[in-house]
Order: C-alpha cells, then structure tokens, then sequence
C-alpha cells in the first residue's frame, strides 16, 4: 500500500473536502427552503393545486442525480439563447451547475418526505387549532408544520446522507471534490485502491457526524416521548 502518495496528496484531499461540504451545505439549505412550499401545494387536495409540484417531485426522484446535471451543464450550454442570457455566467461554471443540480434534486426528495409527513397531521390537532380561530395559513404555522417536520425528521436525515454520496457526481463535470481529488491522485500515481479507499474515509467520517448530529436532534424532539423518570 503506497501510503506515501496519499499523504503527499493530503492538501487535495482537504480542499476536495471543504468543496464537497460546501455544495451539500448550500444544496440542503436551498432544497430545505424551496421543498417547504412544494409540499405544501403538493399535500392540497385541489388537482389544479397538485398537479405542478407533484410533476416536479416525480421528474427529480424519477430521474438519476447524473442526468440532471449533465442536462444543466451541457444540456443548455448549447443553446445560444441561454449563451446570450443573463444566466450564461452562472450555467458556464461547473459549480454552480453542480449546486443547481443538487439543490433541485434534494428539494424533490425533501418536497416528498414533508408531503408526507404533512398528510399523516392528525386530523384532530387541525380542529382543535380551527376551533380557538386560527386562520389557515396560522395552522399551517404553528400546528402543522412544526408537527411535519418533527416526524420527517429521520426520513430526512436519510436523505442529507443520500446528498452527501449523491454528490460525488460533482468530480464528472470538472469539480475538484473528494471524487474529484482522488481521480487526480489515481491518474498521477495510478494508485487506485488507496486514493479511493482515502475518500471513502472521508465520506465515511462525514456520515458518521451526520448521523450523529441527527440523533442529537432526534433526542430533543423526541423527548417528550420519553418515560418520565420517578
């Protein structure tokens, strides 16, 4: 095992790493603001209402993370329509397609998870709430959302781990991410087994701080299910 050529690589690892944080960051809190009201429009019980955001839901989850991306980056480079748009500097740049990308991949998957957890609201907390005057937009603020997001909360940190592996797709289109860092140290070494086993390390570290802060959360949200102790 050549450990020398990982540890003389360890910057590009380091900068692969803080890219890759940088476009999961970004994508979940951009997803996470723009998922709240698809699902909204997609839990209505109107078609005219549904219909939109449930199309977007099912094209995202429908379709790989990859094609998406390919389609944002070299899909609309090639119309000279965008070319001479105000979006050509942004659609140019490999990252901000690759953040586009993510960003609407992982609002599809969190608009499905919140979709669902806003239908399972029991039907007596909506009353309950109607009854002492709340307007709907206020239920929706207080009772139902609040409510929403504490039962999506496991289903969603799946997904944050889903984007976080997802996105090594981000090294295919020039990115120097993790992916990235160790297509580099393989073609300059052709070491493959250790320059990817050394990003794996690193996406499993990340995994595991995920998934631990998500059981911190899980235990604050969670605690009033918890025995009181006499």
């Amino acid at each position: 095992m050549d450990v020398e050529a990982i540890v003389s690589n360890l910057p590009l690892y380091l900068e692969g790493l803080w890219i890759t944080v940088q476009l999961v960051v970004l994508a979940l809190a951009a997803g996470l603001v723009l998922s709240v009201p698809i699902a909204i429009a997609a839990a209505s019980h109107n078609p005219l209402v549904y219909a939109l955001p449930k199309t977007y839901i099912y094209f995202f989850r429908g379709t790989p993370l990859l094609v998406q991306m390919f389609i944002i980056y070299y899909g609309f480079a090639q119309f000279q329509a965008v070319q001479e748009s105000f979006l050509w500097p942004v659609l140019k740049e490999a990252y901000w397609c690759a953040l586009i990308a993510f960003t609407l991949n992982t609002a599809g998957y969190t608009s499905e998870i919140l979709r669902g957890a806003i239908r399972q609201t029991a039907f007596g907390e909506i009353e309950a709430a109607k009854a002492c005057g709340m307007s709907a937009a206020l239920v929706y603020r207080r009772i139902i959302l609040p409510s929403a997001f504490r039962r999506a909360l496991p289903a969603y940190g799946n997904e944050v781990i889903f984007m976080l592996h997802g996105s090594a797709v981000a090294g295919v289109i020039t990115i120097v991410d993790l992916f990235g860092a160790a297509r580099i140290v393989n073609s300059r070494h052709f070491v493959p087994f250790e320059s990817f086993i050394t990003a794996g390390v690193f996406y499993l570290c990340l995994t595991f701080m995920i998934i631990w802060a998500f059981k911190r959360l899980e235990k604050r949200w969670f605690a009033y299910l918890r025995p009181r102790e006499e």
